[in-house]
């Protein structure tokens, strides 16, 4: 039964994911050239549900259990989540949170973290999912899905925006493209560009 009930939300948590990135955000950023409050909101929400998704399947102490205790997948899984939150976040709040939810487009940033990743937050948010992987041996299967649901809605919001600083920025977006890799390799960025690919002739 628990796997039946993790497969329906699964569904519906990408269903929804595909609707909000790829027709409301795509639609907001097209039409207004960023975000409203509403699409920021439903993005907001739709990552929200990601993260909560664990507790279909985890025991319910998993979420404060995360002191080492002289195993080495939580001490390693304690070490990816705190790295992944100080980067997704601290870069959120240095990116200015208007800017971080799409409210409001500034120009480019590319220094600091931004010279090394397009996408820091997105890069923090896999460290954090790896290390909930980490965490839970006893439970791979679930949590290897969960890892693909991050892939997929991860992947959709940044094919997203992309588009959308291509067409505002121009050459300078597309140069600094080619200087700096999307997550954090250029291995990355050949494996997701055929994939994008498919949807950038939509959001266009």
């Amino acid at each position: 039964m628990q796997t039946v009930i993790y497969l329906i939300s699964a569904v519906l948590l990408l269903t929804a994911a595909y609707y909000v990135f790829n027709r409301v955000v795509a639609q907001a950023y097209f039409k207004k050239g960023r975000l409203g409050w509403w699409a920021s909101t439903l993005q907001f929400l739709i990552f929200a549900a990601f993260f909560s998704f664990p507790y279909l399947y985890m025991p319910p102490e998993w979420a404060w259990d995360w002191l080492p205790n002289g195993t080495w997948n939580r001490l390693a899984a304690l070490v990816l989540v705190t790295v992944g939150m100080v980067i997704a976040f601290g870069t959120m709040i240095g990116f200015g949170l208007g800017r971080a939810f799409g409210l409001t487009v500034k120009g480019i940033v590319n220094t600091g973290i931004y010279r090394y990743t397009r996408n820091p937050q997105v890069v923090g948010g896999w460290l954090m999912v790896l290390g909930v992987l980490v965490y839970t041996p006893a439970m791979i299967g679930y949590s290897l899905g969960w890892v693909v649901i991050w892939a997929v809605i991860g992947h959709w919001m940044i094919v997203n925006e992309e588009t959308h600083l291509r067409r505002l920025f121009g050459e300078e977006y597309a140069h600094y493209c080619t200087n700096t890799p999307r997550y954090l390799f250029r291995l990355c960025d050949r494996c997701s560009a055929r994939w994008g690919s498919r949807w950038k002739g939509k959001l266009r």
